[in-house]
Parts: C-alpha cells; sequence; structure tokens
C-alpha cells in the first residue's frame, strides 16, 4: 500500500518553493487505474494555472526518479502522476479550510459517528481549536477534525460567486448574480 502521508511530506518542500500549498494526496483508480493526485493551489487566489500544474509536476517527477533509478520508488507498480487545482467544489483536508470557507456549505463524512450521524451537510460555522462546528438542519454539531473522514463544499450559487476565475481569458461571458 502506498502510503501517501510520505509521498506527502516527501514532495511538500519542492510544493513551497514553487509557492504553492499543497491541499491533497491521494492514491485514487484502484488496481486498475492507479493514479497519485496531488491537489495545490496559490494561497493568494486558492487557485492553479496550467503552468503552475506542469512545473509542480516536473517538480515531482525530478523528486521521483531518482528513487526509482535507485530502486527506492515510493510507490509499487506503474501509475499516472495527476497534479491539479481542488476545484470549485474542493475537499477540505486541513483544518484552516474549515475557516476560510466558513459561511458555505459543505458534506462531512466521519471516522465515528457524531450524534448518531455518519456524516452531516450544513453551513460551515468555523473552528475553535481542534473542533470543526458545522450548522445542519437539525442545529449546531461540533466534531474534532480527527473525527473528519473526508469533507467537500457543495457546489451552491455562493460558492460560484465566491470563486470566480480571476482571469476571464478565453471566455464569452461572465456571468454573476449581484
Amino acid at each position: 500500500m502506498t502510503d501517501v502521508t510520505a509521498i506527502a511530506t516527501l514532495i511538500e518542500p519542492a510544493v513551497k518553493a514553487l509557492g504553492l500549498d499543497l491541499v491533497r494526496v491521494a492514491m485514487i483508480g484502484g488496481k486498475s487505474d492507479p493514479t497519485l493526485q496531488v491537489m495545490a493551489e496559490r494561497p493568494d487566489t486558492r487557485q492553479l494555472s496550467i503552468d503552475d500544474c506542469a512545473d509542480l509536476s516536473r517538480a515531482i517527477s525530478d523528486i521521483f526518479d531518482p528513487l526509482e533509478e535507485a530502486g527506492r520508488d515510493p510507490i509499487d507498480g506503474a501509475y499516472r502522476l495527476e497534479v491539479s487545482s481542488p476545484g470549485i467544489d474542493r475537499p477540505l483536508t486541513r483544518l484552516a479550510d474549515y475557516a476560510d470557507w466558513a459561511g458555505h456549505e459543505a458534506r462531512i463524512k466521519f471516522n465515528s459517528p457524531v450524534d448518531a450521524a455518519k456524516q452531516v451537510t450544513g453551513n460551515i460555522i468555523g473552528i475553535d481549536g481542534e473542533t470543526v462546528a458545522i450548522e445542519t438542519t437539525k442545529g449546531r454539531r461540533e466534531v474534532a477534525f480527527a473525527n473528519i473522514q473526508s469533507a467537500k463544499l457543495v457546489l451552491t450559487d455562493r460558492l460560484i460567486n465566491a470563486t470566480a476565475p480571476l482571469s476571464t481569458e478565453g471566455a464569452d461571458t461572465i456571468k454573476t448574480e449581484g
């Protein structure tokens, strides 16, 4: 099994050297199509350009290629490398994400049930220490960050307006709600 935490630790200095923040490292696709997925973003814009993706992909290859040649490849067997931005309905992987995206709707799955629920959907209130607060239809829920298995933002009009592209180059029109 691939140790994605070790891979994240291995590549994070290169990510930072490019002026990016690492959002997520995951192995996806199973045995039939193993893919190392690396999500990163510019801290000031929360976006990633095509050039950023290419630069990061090359930087990761520059780290992995010598390891592979030395017989210490961090991933067994063949795999694809996918470098991307987190996207608009992004995963929430860091505690700070819950502060950054307060006021937006998220779907959160728990490792262990919270108030008998295995997952909830609601508006993120924010964080208090290591605790994430979310307002659901059943009221406020607080969950330890360590108990969050996975979470992602829900695509809403508010989120679309909050993540309007920085550049409209190549677009016919850009519509926003006022």
